[in-house]
């Protein structure tokens, strides 16, 4: 894990607002101790959770898009620390693991155009550099009988999740992507557009389902692409379930959880479904905050839910007075699947506890 930064005590005591009469996550979060070996403690850890996060937006510069996913995780960090610990969310079940050390990488697609051929190419080989980075950090996690919470970063990390699962599982995995784009584009170098397509195709997604495409934003190659393997990807559309009411939202939850829940699945979830949340792709239109976390927490369920990746946020690219609003939305995602996913939560919810 050479290009891991890890995450410490002293870290964690710098971004807490510590007050009189509360605990926060920040306070019982656990870290790696520094001299330890990560593989190692992450196997004997009884933390449950191990955050991770990506910050970079490479993949969506080589996808068009605007940069600014590469703030996230920072925002996210500071936010998840100052979470109240109480009955209801225990930040001890978390382990901060630390981020990926991207510095170079984004240092060295700074002036690049994606207009460019040539550049467009260069930035394309960088994803697959963070590509193999990610896939073994993730697939160590993985065998440590831990379950990942990435924070991204772009939507070309799904790939990387879904590799390293994979790959510490010893089979193919399934996904549910919340998403208005399908990110299953064709095979033209890595971007932020095409992470589960490239994972299919290399034989590490096994069935993926696309919960809330948006109709305006999904080409007919893709469309036509998916009809041919509707065995393996499906997809409901945000316009059938929220415009035209042709669909139930909660009767399509079950659909997609009956499609994937056999083997162990990815909960991949991008911002950019979200309206007015600043992102590379930001829209006025899609599912509310509370669809989202409602939909975390019915996928967090399972107990084979295998990871949860939350990506494409933007702080960056928001208002500057409210650009801390995002990590604020991460850490409710976060805790709303530590607290759907815990095996105790129904005991621990009816017990009378003290701390």
């Amino acid at each position: 894990m050479e290009k891991l930064i890890p995450f410490h005590i002293s870290d964690l005591a710098k971004i807490t607002n510590h007050r009189s009469g509360e605990i926060k996550f920040g306070e019982k979060m656990l870290t790696v101790p520094k001299d330890a070996d990560i593989a190692k403690f992450l196997k004997t850890t009884e933390a449950r959770y191990v955050l991770f996060g990506i910050p970079e937006d490479i993949g969506v510069r080589a996808n068009f898009g605007r940069p600014g996913a590469a703030s996230a995780w920072d925002s996210a960090i500071k936010s998840i620390a100052n979470i109240q610990f109480n009955r209801f969310s225990k930040g001890n079940e978390l382990l901060v693991l630390g981020q990926l050390n991207v510095d170079e990488e984004m240092r060295t697609v700074e002036n690049l155009d994606f207009q460019n051929i040539n550049d467009r190419k260069k930035l394309s080989d960088t994803v697959v550099k963070i590509d193999k980075e990610v896939a073994h950090i993730i697939c160590v996690i993985v065998k440590a009988g831990k379950i990942p919470i990435v924070i991204g970063g772009g939507h070309n990390n799904s790939y990387g999740n879904i590799k390293g699962t994979a790959l510490a599982k010893g089979k193919p995995i399934n996904a549910i992507n919340f998403d208005a784009h399908s990110d299953f584009r064709i095979l033209e170098g890595r971007h932020s557009g095409n992470g589960f397509s490239y994972a299919y195709e290399e034989g590490f997604l096994h069935k993926y389902f696309i919960f809330g495409l948006h109709e305006n934003y999904t080409s007919k190659k893709v469309l036509s692409i998916i009809k041919k393997i509707e065995d393996r990807v499906r997809f409901n559309t945000y316009d059938e379930i929220a415009i035209r009411n042709q669909k139930n939202f909660e009767v399509e939850l079950g659909k997609a959880h009956d499609f994937i829940k056999t083997d162990p699945y990815a909960i991949e979830i991008d911002l950019d479904a979200i309206p007015n949340i600043a992102s590379s792709a930001m829209t006025l239109s899609g599912f509310s905050v509370e669809r989202l976390r409602q939909f975390v927490h019915y996928f967090g369920k399972n107990q084979n839910a295998a990871y949860l990746h939350i990506c494409e946020g933007a702080p960056d690219l928001g208002e500057e007075k409210n650009n801390h609003l995002i990590g604020k939305l991460i850490g409710y995602l976060v805790t709303d699947f530590m607290k759907a996913n815990d095996p105790t939560e129904g005991i621990i919810n009816n017990m009378n506890v003290n701390f």
